[in-house]
């Protein structure tokens, strides 16, 4: 029997729907961008976070700087955001130019408008259990879990991939709703023994069919992270066979990407909320 696919967009729009409400509630939200140099994949995203803005009435806020901008110059812009009363959330777009150091730029941000969830402060939140912004991608997932019942409580959690902005942020997530976490990596010792023992796999390595079937416990529930561009479309990190063995199944696309997103949104409603004193982190 095939996996039960959850359905990303369209958790998605529901999420989209709620913000749209929540900031005609407030009567003015804004989400600033910062993009550092030309990456074309940037610059779509960026774009995409433009529309997404539109879409629910957040004004979105462009700034871009050259490819050989300064470290200064960054810094610079980044305090001039922080200071800045019209803006309530802002994102410096990863990756920045080399010349840049990209963790001494993301500890420069306010944590109350650090809509990514990236400065140290609200990643030491994340881990002492406190308020604050949050990853938007495992956020994202925790949204779907819950959309889809996923019993979290003493599940075995397996995550693959343990990047600063999904692997860890989710291990401690999943912690924070009681499941046993184990993380696999590129030094995991037989990774299928320990995919295989999983209630739940988040599969966020970013290697193109990483995950095959024989690695998935029957009937788990198994979330796709990774996309890569190939010539036949976009794909994850899990192969098409594993669809027959899990029993919930996020696609690659329309699964965590759009999640992803629209969790942004909500963590802008979330810092203008803060920043007018009706939500407080304690």
């Amino acid at each position: 029997m095939a996996a039960i696919l959850m359905n990303g967009s369209a958790l998605a729009a529901r999420v989209r729907a709620e913000v749209a409400e929540q900031v005609r509630e407030l009567g003015h939200v804004s989400l600033a961008t910062v993009l550092v140099g030309d990456d074309p994949a940037s610059d779509v995203y960026v774009g995409y976070k433009h529309k997404d803005c539109g879409e629910v009435g957040i004004e979105s806020i462009d700034h871009r700087l050259p490819a050989d901008a300064s470290e200064e110059q960054v810094l610079a812009l980044v305090r001039q955001l922080n200071e800045d009363e019209n803006v309530d959330g802002f994102i410096v777009q990863s990756p920045v130019p080399p010349q840049v150091n990209e963790p001494r730029v993301m500890e420069a941000i306010d944590p109350l408008k650090d809509v990514d969830g990236f400065s140290p402060v609200n990643v030491g939140r994340l881990w002492l259990g406190r308020e604050g912004h949050i990853s938007a991608t495992p956020l994202g997932i925790m949204e779907l879990l819950r959309a889809y019942e996923v019993e979290l409580e003493g599940a075995d959690a397996v995550i693959v991939g343990r990047s600063e902005i999904v692997g860890k942020p989710m291990a401690a997530l999943l912690l924070r709703a009681n499941a046993t976490v184990t993380f696999c990596h590129t030094r995991t010792r037989d990774m299928a023994e320990r995919t295989r023992n999983a209630d739940l796999l988040v599969a966020a390595a970013g290697r193109a069919g990483l995950i095959q079937p024989e690695m998935v416990k029957p009937g788990a529930t198994v979330v796709d992270v990774g996309i890569t561009r190939t010539s036949e479309g976009l794909v994850g990190d899990v192969a098409g066979g594993v669809a027959d063995v899990a029993g919930l199944l996020t696609p690659v696309p329309g699964g965590v990407g759009p999640m992803t997103r629209a969790m942004l949104l909500t963590n802008t409603v979330r810092a203008a909320r803060v920043r007018r004193g009706l939500l407080a982190f304690d």
